[in-house]
């Protein structure tokens, strides 16, 4: 029997990624609050994040396998979500400015019959950002749908001085590690 991912997620980039890997998908959107999951811990975070939305859609059919994934910035203690306004992603990127920061993923797989969860650990680290080029790259409105207030595969690009871990993770997804996993699924 052949497995149906089903991808818990709206985001366009981890579609993007399955699409790279040319992983057929099906998309149902988790209708979750995702305040409730308050820990200030980046890897408990994404994890509870990942089975929240994961247990929130349904299997329909037995040969259903459903992928959810969430992805934080971390920075000195602090998550870095998705800035809610320009001065929020001003603060992000500047404090990311000439220092390293960690990003995290965590996803769930889930099939009727096995969980499995795991975290991914990406750092990066950026150049020093002048004031300019910080206010240039918001007013693309690249910052606004990206947890840390930037994207590794946009225009962000130009930040990254260097990265140690999974790029894809950074994007929202660590594909290789998620369809290794993935084929494992009965």
């Amino acid at each position: 029997m052949s497995k149906t991912l089903i991808l818990a997620s709206s985001s366009p980039r981890r579609q993007e990624l399955l699409n790279l890997v040319n992983q057929p998908f099906t998309i149902r959107k988790p209708d979750v609050d995702e305040s409730q999951i308050e820990t200030e811990d980046p890897v408990e975070k994404v994890k509870q994040l990942a089975i929240l939305k994961g247990r929130n859609v349904p299997i329909n059919h037995d040969d259903e396998i459903i992928l959810s994934a969430d992805t934080v910035v971390s920075y000195q203690n602090s998550i870095f979500e998705k800035p809610k306004d320009r001065h929020e992603a001003y603060n992000m990127i500047k404090a990311l400015s000439d220092d390293t920061h960690e990003v995290y993923t965590g996803f769930m797989i889930r099939s009727k019959d096995e969980e499995l969860v795991h975290v991914e650990k990406t750092e990066v680290q950026f150049w020093p950002l002048s004031e300019e080029e910080i206010e240039q790259y918001i007013d693309t409105n690249d910052p606004y749908d990206k947890a840390g207030a930037y994207g590794i595969q946009s225009l962000g690009a130009l930040f990254v001085k260097q990265i140690i871990g999974d790029y894809y993770n950074v994007v929202g997804l660590p594909i290789s590690r998620v369809i290794k996993e993935f084929k494992k699924f009965k």
